[in-house]
């Protein structure tokens, strides 16, 4: 790796720690630190000359990047739903996935995780290692180590988190991505029992979640 290389890869490593690092400590202090974040992101795509393209915020190849999608998310969503009803989820209806108010909030936060996810963490491991196979694994390894220790969430994200990086790295567009996260991470909330996945919660919040649902 050059200078610029190694920059990029370790500054997208640090970013991840210090995501990690609100999680477990910060995010109990004051959650508004997370601002922080949001600043970074703004500074670093001006300091890389990011544009909408590289990003993933385009629409002229929407079509090809849905399409490209498309399969694996249909893939990823039936077996969800598989194993939901062999699960016994199809006692509880899954009206979340058709609250508007609901949907909007989770897609917004969907949005905020793909920005962060691929059009700033796996394009600098793009940058940095020139491999798309290796950026994919390991934006997807820590997509995956930041929803610990959710026993659920861990190896979904590990999984779904290689899918949609790879994805990225092939046809750079966040907008398919998120809508195909937003609908899968519905169906997850669905189809697993409250009591494992303690209403998505990762971090301290996972193991301080109660819910008067923990039965299912």
């Amino acid at each position: 790796m050059n200078v610029d290389r190694y920059f990029d890869f370790f500054e997208a490593l640090t970013f991840a720690a210090l995501v990690g690092l609100y999680i477990w400590h910060f995010q109990a202090i004051d959650p508004d630190i997370a601002i922080v974040f949001l600043f970074w992101l703004v500074i670093s795509f001006f300091v890389h000359h990011d544009t909408f393209k590289t990003i993933g915020w385009r629409a002229d190849n929407l079509w090809a990047a849905t399409r490209q999608g498309l399969v694996i998310f249909v893939i990823f969503g039936s077996v969800l739903v598989l194993v939901g009803l062999f699960l016994g989820a199809w006692q509880h209806p899954p009206d979340h996935l058709f609250s508007a108010h609901h949907f909007v909030g989770y897609f917004a936060f969907c949005l905020l995780q793909q920005v962060t996810l691929n059009s700033y963490i796996t394009n600098r491991f793009l940058s940095s290692l020139k491999s798309p196979r290796n950026a994919a694994l390991l934006s997807a390894a820590v997509f995956g180590a930041l929803h610990w220790p959710n026993p659920v969430l861990v190896p979904l994200t590990l999984i779904g988190g290689f899918a949609m990086t790879w994805l990225f790295a092939k046809e750079r567009n966040i907008l398919p991505l998120t809508l195909g996260q937003s609908i899968l991470g519905g169906v997850i909330w669905w189809a697993f029992p409250i009591a494992w996945h303690h209403s998505m919660r990762v971090g301290p919040g996972y193991y301080s979640f109660t819910n008067r649902l923990m039965a299912w």
